[in-house]
């Protein structure tokens, strides 16, 4: 039997001499420039420039809000060796560069998204036109999966915008929304999404009938941007300063940024020709590094969250969708909720709380969200108003009756929440999901006197609300699917990474992360120094360190949680004696300016020495930093087994992506449960075994990570 031909990604029409090629993969929702796809088009190319009836081209997606989403992943997982993976970068600068050298005009008409090998098609094209559509948006955003532009990218885009626009653009992996990109230099043309194909037609025949140069918007760099664009003494110090600029924000754990540096000085320097070889023979070894595929296994992960409403494939469900939102409690919490809905998610927002002057404070607060997205120039005026308009509050129950989903953020006291979920059921509609916003009261015990346990579901936010990237859902024990569904898709629409958790003490983040802020705890009061506690975990990739986060969370907080944690789980989570000592002193944290460090109008501005006399210690014992990070990872990894191992987390997929979104666990370590596995869960045993013969029982190994030890076994398929 023959093989069916697969169907063309590509459809052409001439109009008057401009061939309009649209770019529309099939079966698929975004386009990506996969092997076949760049193969097609590498002979339509063909085609058309042979082609004497057709003077110029218009390239154009056929897709609503995407241009070209970047290369295809997929293909990256298949590389296995660096000779593999350089070849692949110098055919994509192959056919890229044939676009730049076609004799016929090339113009691009971007709407919506342009990244990756998008972008730097485009950057090869004779001339871009791009819409003012919201969502349209133009990047590189290489690095943040451990790679650098290997297709031209790291060559043409700092010659078309300069050194330094192009540097801020591909090492932090950013994307310009259309004003931007257009006023960087990105395109040449800005128009309305009505007229992007008459536009780019025009643009085509203007070029095809011209033999100078395009004539190309001027951008003022000023004098500054003259000699550090321009100069050889200026480059060389924006390289050394982008360099510096580099290593203290990734603390050289990622090499791609660095890598990319160096390509762009080589072609900047030494001439195109060389900037290429050196942007391929790095893409090559970036791409089958260690951290590289971490990324892309975080990368994979998250886009298979996306698709996960978080129940099983038997359980039907027929999840609500959200139009109307209630948010119980106007403090930092519920205020933060309500902002990042309305921005968001772009729903109606109504806030409660017991007095009008704290629900003014957090209708302010919440509104707070829209202004900063209009000062950035992500919404315009008129988007401002409509959103700002979706806000209201009350101190009373009139409004919530419509809420399709209402949550609670009050304080975190079991009877108060269970008040408040009866108040809710007296007035809401049958089919009003209700939603508690708590990070240790087991979800069942507040929905025990509830009347429809089924429709009550924990939604764990992070605070600050509109920065954390993570939402834990957790179902109780009478929880609905369509409940836990609804939940789900409505933190995905606020923009959420969303993993269902059991309803167990801590859930996940906060079991795991609670034996290694303890174990801080027990650091500090031998006398270890605060520096030199946050030093090694920011160095082992941790944001922050956990005396830093101790201070960000409020000692008082910590205390009652770490209190919730030794009741549950027992004599291996005995808190540490620094919270009670701390707290007794009168000492919160930031939120009072007394804690380990010293604050001024609200800045850290170092460590407050007298937290060691509170503490009735002197920083004079020193540790190996590879002794202090030992502890409090071992802890974490050891607490991550056992939580899995009581089902805790659906797969550890989502266990991984709870800590790095959750907790800040370094990404280019995979995760914890990626971290067991890459050790070995024999050694991670042999390690906490010397622990517990030192400092305790606290060490001791979980069962489960013994067995996995015995028996050879992994989290993930090798």
């Amino acid at each position: 039997m023959a093989r069916s031909t697969p169907p063309s990604a590509f459809t052409t029409v001439v109009e008057s001499g401009i061939a309009i090629l649209t770019l529309d993969v099939p079966d698929a929702p975004v386009n990506t420039l996969g092997p076949r796809v760049a193969q097609e088009f590498a002979l339509q190319l063909d085609r058309l420039q042979s082609d004497t009836a057709v003077t110029g081209v218009v390239l154009i997606s056929g897709k609503p809000d995407t241009f070209i989403a970047g290369a295809d992943i997929e293909e990256f997982t298949k590389l296995r060796t660096a000779a593999e993976a350089e070849a692949m970068s110098r055919e994509g600068q192959e056919l890229i560069d044939r676009v730049a050298q076609a004799s016929k005009p090339i113009v691009v008409a971007i709407n919506g998204t342009c990244l990756g090998a998008g972008l730097e098609l485009s950057l090869a094209c004779r001339w871009r036109v791009i819409t003012d559509h919201p969502k349209t948006e133009l990047g590189l955003p290489e690095v943040q999966i451990g790679i650098l532009p290997g297709a031209g990218g790291c060559q043409r885009l700092p010659r078309l915008i300069g050194l330094r626009a192009a540097l801020d653009l591909i090492l932090a992996g950013k994307s310009a929304r259309a004003m931007k990109a257009y006023r960087l230099g990105l395109a040449d043309e800005i128009v309305p999404p009505s007229i992007l194909r008459q536009t780019a037609v025009a643009a085509a025949r203007r070029l095809a009938s011209s033999n100078r140069p395009p004539k190309r918007p001027r951008r003022a760099t000023g004098l500054v941007g003259l000699v550090l664009d321009r100069s050889a003494l200026g480059r060389r110090l924006v390289y050394r300063q982008a360099r510096a600029q580099v290593l203290k924000r990734t603390g050289g754990h990622y090499p791609a940024p660095l890598a990319a540096i160096e390509s762009i000085r080589a072609g900047l320097e030494r001439g195109m020709r060389e900037g290429l070889r050196v942007e391929a023979r790095e893409f090559g070894r970036l791409a089958v590094s260690d951290v590289s595929r971490e990324l892309v296994r975080i990368f994979f992960a998250t886009t298979g969250l996306k698709k996960d409403d978080g129940v099983s494939a038997d359980q039907v469900t027929d999840p609500r969708t959200v139009t109307r939102l209630g948010v119980i409690g106007a403090g930092f919490m519920g205020s933060g909720i309500a902002g990042t809905a309305v921005v968001n998610a772009g729903v109606e927002v109504r806030l409660k709380d017991a007095d009008l002057p704290r629900v003014g404070k957090g209708l302010h607060a919440a509104l707070r969200q829209v202004d900063r997205r209009l000062s950035r120039h992500r919404l315009t005026r008129q988007e401002h108003v409509r959103l700002a308009a979706l806000l209201s509050g009350t101190n009373d129950f009139s409004g919530f009756a419509d809420a399709e989903l209402i949550i609670e953020a009050v304080f975190e006291d079991l009877e108060v929440k269970r008040q408040v979920m009866g108040d809710l059921e007296a007035v809401v509609q049958p089919g009003t999901i209700l939603a508690t916003n708590t990070s240790t009261i087991p979800i069942t015990d507040i929905a025990a006197r509830a009347r429809n346990p089924e429709r009550i579901v924990g939604m764990h936010f992070f605070s600050p609300v509109d920065r954390m990237p993570l939402l834990e859902v957790i179902p109780g024990e009478r929880t609905h699917p369509n409940t836990i569904a609804t939940a789900v898709r409505f933190g995905r629409r606020m923009k959420k990474t969303v993993i269902v958790v059991a309803d167990r003490p801590g859930f996940w983040v906060n079991r795991i992360l609670s034996p290694y802020m303890n174990e801080a705890g027990f650091l500090l009061s031998e006398g270890v120094s605060i520096e030199a506690i946050d030093r090694a975990m920011t160095r082992y990739g941790f944001p922050v360190g956990p005396v830093t986060l101790l201070d960000e969370v409020g000692f008082d907080v910590a205390q009652k949680a770490g209190g919730v944690m030794h009741q549950a789980m027992g004599d291996r989570l005995s808190p540490a004696p620094v919270l009670d000592r701390l707290v007794g002193s009168g000492r919160l944290g930031r939120k009072n300016g007394r804690g380990f460090f010293r604050y001024a109008k609200g800045k850290k501005q170092g460590v407050d020495s007298s937290a060691y006399r509170v503490l009735g210690v002197a920083p004079t014992t020193a540790m190996p930093e590879d002794r202090i990070w030992e502890r409090l990872m071992y802890l974490m990894l050891n607490e991550a087994a056992m939580a899995c191992a009581e089902g805790v987390i659906r797969q550890p997929r989502d266990g991984d992506i709870g800590a790095i979104f959750g907790i800040g666990y370094p990404p280019f370590r995979g995760g914890p449960l990626r971290v067991i596995d890459a050790l070995g869960a024999a050694r991670v045993v042999e390690v906490l075994d010397r622990l517990t013969q030192t400092h305790g029982a606290r060490f001791q190994p979980a069962e489960a990570l013994r067995e996995m030890g015995r028996r050879n076994r992994r989290f993930y398929p090798d």
